[in-house]
């Protein structure tokens, strides 16, 4: 298998379960009391954990959609911020690895998917250079015979 075929598949997997597993998140925000009650012990107000949710499936739809790579950078940065505070906010309240390793769990996953997605973004780009390099050098031996 080429190199960036084996990157598309890794992409994929990755991200596939990265986004099942944030939007199992943001579905249980929005509908499980005991994670309210979770969002409660850490300290965050009640319309947070809905802001969070919303938030969480519009950046796995910009994730899975073709959209711009600007927004898929977003997205991305947005879940980076997201993940981090979630491990900064079980630590402080003195919370134990069963708690805070589904953030770590889910943060490989981001890596996983955020590292393939750049190297296809990579890939993509030199074979556009490469195109373009081909078409300029065929125009100007075509225009000179």
């Amino acid at each position: 298998m080429q190199p960036s075929k084996i990157n598309r598949v890794a992409f994929w997997g990755a991200t596939a379960l990265f986004c099942l597993q944030i939007g199992f998140t943001a579905y249980a925000q929005l509908s499980l009391p005991q994670v309210a009650e979770a969002f409660a012990h850490l300290g965050f107000p009640a319309y947070f954990r809905v802001e969070l949710s919303w938030a969480k499936f519009l950046g796995i739809a910009l994730l899975l959609l073709p959209v711009p790579a600007r927004l898929k950078e977003w997205a991305y940065a947005g879940f980076a911020i997201t993940l981090g505070s979630a491990l900064i906010a079980h630590l402080s309240v003195g919370d134990g690895p069963s708690a805070w390793g589904w953030a770590v769990g889910t943060a490989i996953l981001w890596g996983l998917s955020y590292v393939c997605w750049r190297r296809s973004q990579r890939d993509d780009a030199g074979a556009a250079l490469t195109e373009r390099s081909v078409e300029r050098a065929t125009r100007g031996v075509f225009a000179n015979g």
